[in-house]
């Protein structure tokens, strides 16, 4: 399976480069504690805002993607498994931050069989690896040239764009389920997702680490509104700034 290179641009969509924010590598704790150095007062060995792998960004999904599978695969009779369905495309529609990667890296984490390839702005087009299912990220950025060729292969597709592509897919012969992401987040999935973040860069198991209260997250909306991802980004400078804190770690400023 081929994988897209590593360009200046793909690294910008982030808030954060990985210079900036240490790229974690284990995302379950481990049992030895691991040296205090910082953050002393919170009990973490990273910053948990910081950039993760695709690997732990698919272990701390707080999403469903059944809805996803069920519109383009079914389960076999003859042993049970999930057979994706040849024209049949899920088009996750939204703008930054909203958790179109988030499942599309959940899918390709339960589905060895999934590719998962990102396409970069302003950059050339990387190569389109086979999969069952095809997972396609910022899918509007697709040459058409290379479009009409992954289209007439009529692969099983999960697409995450900014524009609508039912279009083409359908004129390709694709059957086509749109969800729009972003529409809402409640206080308690958002609590949800920042918590896993921090149970994820605890330093020693044994001694417990700050929490994101449901006021702090109802505050967080208001603020930023369902983009996760300005939210992830505002938290690391908070935490960031308490680096070697002793005292009690503040979310909010």
């Amino acid at each position: 399976m081929s994988q897209p290179a590593k360009t200046s641009s793909a690294v910008s969509e982030h808030q954060r480069t990985s210079q900036q924010r240490p790229i974690a590598h284990d995302c379950t704790p481990s049992l030895a504690p691991r040296p205090q150095s910082r953050w002393p007062g919170a009990n973490w060995f990273r910053n948990p805002f910081g950039e993760l792998t695709r690997s732990e960004r698919a272990e701390l999904a707080v999403v469903s993607i059944d809805e996803i599978v069920a519109a383009i695969g079914h389960r076999s009779d003859a042993d049970g498994k999930i057979v994706f369905q040849a024209r049949c495309a899920y088009q996750l529609i939204g703008e930054c931050g909203r958790g179109k990667t988030t499942r599309m890296l959940a899918l390709h984490k339960r589905f060895p069989s999934a590719s998962y390839v990102y396409l970069p702005e302003d950059q050339p087009c990387p190569s389109i690896p086979t999969g069952d299912p095809l997972l396609i990220d910022e899918a509007q950025r697709l040459p058409w040239r290379i479009r009409r060729k992954v289209l007439a292969s009529g692969v099983p597709l999960v697409v995450a764009t900014h524009n609508d592509l039912s279009g083409p897919l359908r004129r390709a012969g694709y059957t086509v389920t749109t969800e729009r992401i972003g529409l809402s987040l409640s206080v308690t999935q958002l609590t949800e997702i920042l918590n896993r973040r921090i149970t994820a860069s605890r330093r020693d198991p044994l001694r417990p680490v700050p929490r994101i209260g449901q006021d702090d997250a109802a505050e967080l909306i208001r603020r930023f509104g369902t983009d996760v991802r300005s939210i992830e980004s505002y938290l690391y400078d908070i935490v960031q700034a308490q680096v070697n804190q002793h005292g009690e770690m503040r979310f909010i400023d």
